[in-house]
């Protein structure tokens, strides 16, 4: 089944001391374009968050943030004391005054407070770890219904061309008919008396220019195995996008040998249904 490279999930967290949220999202790209947004205090783990993602996301334009709000107090402030008795002394031989005026005006200057920052606890950053998983889940599930929608509208396209061919296939034995008795038409005309024999040589060698039905065998073939790789259980974007090519080279050649308003307008409908794939293939992973 195919997967959208479309895809969106969110985790939230509640931790003792935090809040944490993780979301990532994506929009299709011909390869893996990952950008990562996170606090300085994750910043050490940034390369196994890209692993663990480039695994499981594979291809797309991938935005992943984690969102930190401090539910309680996590900033420890002491008072530098060696800093500010050094201040207490300096100030006594400026001003006058008892010592809890020395003591508010220290507090107030600079380094008068030392300001204990967090390390990172191995038990939050695995709490951290397995919420990216469940994100990466809920991702790849949105991917996956994306993708069934898309699946549905291409497989309606593939079906239309397939019909489409049927029209083709029907009309070709009148086509090639019409052209021989016009061709003796045109002959008897002239009031010309010809060679029989040359006549069918040049006639079969004419017709050949016309002759699609190789195109058709191969349009059908590559429609089969379109619709094989579309329903495989990996999703095959790439593929699909070789293989739509090779279905735009047959109607091509089609309608290249065509010489008829009937079946040209045909292959006008198929390379109409041929480009709503391809756009469609764009967003398939």
């Amino acid at each position: 089944m195919i997967q959208s490279m479309t895809g969106y999930g969110k985790t939230e967290l509640l931790l003792p001391t935090k809040k944490i949220s993780i979301e990532i999202k994506s929009l299709n790209s011909k390869n893996l374009d990952l950008n990562i947004r996170i606090p300085a205090l994750y910043r050490e783990k940034e390369l196994n968050i890209r692993k663990t993602i480039a695994k499981a996301v594979i291809r797309g334009k991938v935005d992943c943030s984690i969102y930190v709000e401090q539910t309680a107090d996590t900033i420890t402030n002491s008072i530098n004391k060696e800093v500010v008795n050094q201040y207490i002394t300096q100030l006594k031989d400026f001003v006058k005054g008892d010592e809890m005026d020395y003591l508010k005006m220290a507090i107030k200057l600079p380094d008068a407070l030392k300001v204990e920052r967090e390390d990172l606890d191995e038990t939050e950053w695995q709490n951290i770890a397995d919420g990216l998983e469940e994100t990466l889940i809920k991702f790849n599930n949105y991917r996956l219904d994306e993708g069934t929608s898309l699946a549905k509208d291409i497989l309606q396209n593939t079906t239309t061309i397939k019909s489409l061919l049927a029209d083709a296939i029907a009309i070709d034995g009148d086509r090639i008919t019409a052209k021989k008795e016009k061709l003796k038409k045109a002959l008897e005309d002239l009031n010309q008396t010809i060679d029989e024999n040359r006549f069918e040589q040049e006639l079969i060698y004419y017709i050949e220019k016309f002759d699609i039905n190789e195109e058709k065998v191969r349009l059908e073939n590559h429609l089969n195995y379109f619709i094989e790789v579309l329903n495989e259980k990996s999703s095959q974007g790439k593929k699909l996008g070789f293989i739509s090519q090779e279905l735009g080279r047959e109607i091509n050649t089609m309608g290249s040998k065509a010489n008829d308003a009937t079946l040209q307008k045909i292959v006008v409908k198929m390379k109409d249904e041929l480009e709503k794939i391809k756009e469609q293939l764009l967003n398939v992973l």
